[in-house]
């Protein structure tokens, strides 16, 4: 059963108003699915360059891979044939129609490189991830997760309790959600296996791949805080400057999101290093051998994958909304004054604190004075996000507000 993907619109949009659309994302989040859903083979051809032939020719002779593919195109993996950027400049210049090709990959920096390089002002970007709780819940809401009064006054489908847990330890990529029979520990298994031989040995020259899986499990145990490239480093018994190599490959292949810290010229002790996030919390769990809900729900790190979550599907409501890059930062200064994530809409600032309590208080938002400091800027409406059934005015701008709603 197809899941209706809250991006459709965006990528309709940019095929009526750009000749070259490319979506983009990690593996199996379901972008050649969402596509062929959306247009028939009658709109487009359909060629994969995971098709060793067809990779051959779109190498080594661009020209002859457009003469056997002349008319409109979806090219999925178009990062394993760079050389075929130039060919679409030449071809899309020569015309005006829109919407000519529609490309896919899975792998951000070389993509975002070759569109920079060769197609500027000639595409339209659009980002997707794992499947929304939104999406999995057809919750029809789609808009951007920003605190104003339209997303809060919205009527809107939830999880709690078990249920949330269940989502959250199942993950967010639409195989596992659409078959329950799945197992889902052999699922990851093969979907890292694939994703280090395949995106890891192309992205960079890394010859010791197990030491790449440990590094994996190490950075799932650190979701939701601050990164520290020397701890970890010391750790994995590597320099921190491959560390952090490592840490830019799986946020080129979509893995990973690092949130940056707010700055301003008023806030002058903020700490600079990002924050981890995975966008998908199945793998965390598979990652962090959490087997079941239950575990994940009760253990240690419950807290941060909680916030993990959360984080990641704030980040999805972005993109699913055609903006790739979200505007969310943290603060957090050397006085260990902290507000877990802030939201900025037109000079506005929404503090948003995340929570594992069903018992949220007016001291949970007591930092977030901190951002009134902050030059050229007001603070608006003030979130902590928990496990409540509903929400709930604390204040007058201060809100409670459902983890499993967002």
């Amino acid at each position: 059963m197809y899941i209706q993907r809250a991006i459709e619109p965006v990528i309709q949009k940019m095929v009526n108003t750009f000749k070259v659309v490319l979506l983009t994302g990690a593996r199996q989040v379901g972008k050649s699915t969402t596509l062929s859903h959306m247009f028939s083979s009658q709109d487009y051809e359909y060629v994969s360059l995971d098709d060793f032939n067809e990779l051959q020719i779109a190498k080594s002779n661009p020209k002859a891979f457009f003469m056997n593919h002349p008319g409109k195109l979806i090219i999925d993996e178009i990062q394993y044939a760079p050389q075929l950027f130039r060919e679409i400049k030449f071809r899309v210049d020569r015309t005006q129609d829109y919407g000519q090709y529609i490309l896919t990959g899975s792998q951000t920096y070389s993509l975002m490189q070759g569109v920079t390089e060769s197609l500027a002002g000639r595409v339209g970007i659009a980002y997707l991830d794992g499947l929304s709780l939104r999406e999995i819940l057809q919750d029809s809401f789609n808009q951007p997760m920003i605190p104003n009064e339209t997303y809060i006054q919205a009527n809107r489908k939830a999880l709690h309790g078990r249920d949330l847990w269940q989502a959250i330890h199942r993950g967010s990529l639409p195989e596992l959600t659409k078959l329950n029979e799945l197992d889902g520990d052999q699922y990851y298994a093969s979907y890292l296996s694939t994703y280090i031989e395949r995106d890891v040995r192309s992205i960079t020259n890394i010859q010791d791949l197990s030491l790449f899986s440990t590094f994996m499990r190490v950075i799932a145990a650190r979701v939701s805080q601050e990164v520290n490239y020397t701890d970890m480093a010391s750790e994995l018994g590597v320099s921190a400057p491959t560390v952090k190599s490592w840490m830019s490959v799986l946020e080129a292949s979509g893995l990973i999101a690092l949130i940056q810290p707010f700055s301003n010229n008023q806030l002058t002790r903020v700490i600079k290093r990002p924050k981890l996030y995975f966008m998908d919390t199945g793998l965390v769990a598979y990652l962090g051998r959490w087997l079941n809900p239950d575990n994940l729900m009760m253990g240690a790190m419950s807290g941060a994958v909680l916030e993990n979550f959360a984080v990641s599907e704030i980040i999805k409501s972005f993109h699913n909304a055609g903006k790739i890059h979200p505007p969310v930062t943290f603060y957090r200064d050397k006085d260990r004054r902290e507000v877990d994530l802030i939201i900025e809409d037109s000079g506005v600032l929404h503090p948003i604190e995340i929570k594992q309590t069903a018992s949220p208080n007016l001291n949970m938002a007591k930092h977030f004075s901190q951002l009134e400091k902050a030059q050229g800027y007001t603070v608006g409406n003030q979130m902590i996000l928990c496990q409540i059934d509903k929400k709930r005015y604390l204040s007058e701008d201060l809100i409670a507000y459902p983890i499993g709603a967002i």
